[in-house]
């Protein structure tokens, strides 16, 4: 069971050029398996993380490799809607670049203070990736952005404000940090119990 969570990481990891290339070789025909791919990498990414701290695998290197496959696989799945409806990233084109102006930040803050890239796993994370989801499966499955794709935006900025603020209160780099608040625990010496489910 310990090596699960590296094959869950591996599977969502390959997923991205897969639905890339499934995108550029039958376009509108593969709506419908791209959306399950992408059910099948959220899937992976929830269950890495819990297989990996019931078998007390969950370290720094995993991870870490943990969130930059993540960022693979939603790039590629913003790739794979870009294909499908250029109309719509356009349309909603200065959201979306907020939204890499504010992922960038979160690694030049952290690498400057730290030395290397965030790995907090929040849960304000956790549930802007479940809006991700939900927006992308609106976009490629339906080729609409509507709600789906606000409610993203919006968690967007909020999440990516709860790291800032987690960057800003850790002493040391920490990975698995539930929120600011819990980070700024932290830094206060102050002890507290993390929910199995969602962090180490």
């Amino acid at each position: 069971m310990k090596i699960v969570p590296y094959l869950l990481i591996g599977f969502r990891f390959l997923l991205a050029p897969v639905m890339i290339l499934l995108t550029y070789t039958y376009h509108d025909a593969v709506r419908s398996e791209l959306v399950i791919l992408l059910l099948l990498g959220i899937l992976s990414d929830v269950f890495d993380g819990i297989i990996a701290r019931k078998t007390g695998v969950s370290s720094e290197k995993l991870r870490r490799m943990d969130s930059q496959t993540d960022l693979v696989f939603w790039v590629s799945a913003g790739w794979c809607a870009w294909l499908l409806n250029p109309e719509i990233v356009i349309h909603n084109k200065y959201a979306i670049i907020m939204i890499f102006v504010m992922e960038g930040l979160t690694y030049l803050f952290s690498i400057l203070k730290f030395g290397k890239e965030t790995c907090t796993h929040a849960f304000l994370s956790k549930l802007w990736g479940i809006t991700l989801f939900m927006a992308f499966v609106s976009i490629i499955g339906f080729g609409q952005a509507g709600w789906a794709f606000a409610l993203a935006i919006v968690f967007a900025f909020i999440s990516h404000i709860d790291v800032y603020l987690i960057i800003l209160f850790l002493p040391k780099w920490t990975h698995d940090v539930p929120s600011c608040y819990h980070a700024w625990l932290i830094r206060k010496g102050k002890s507290f119990k993390k929910n199995s489910l969602f962090n180490g």
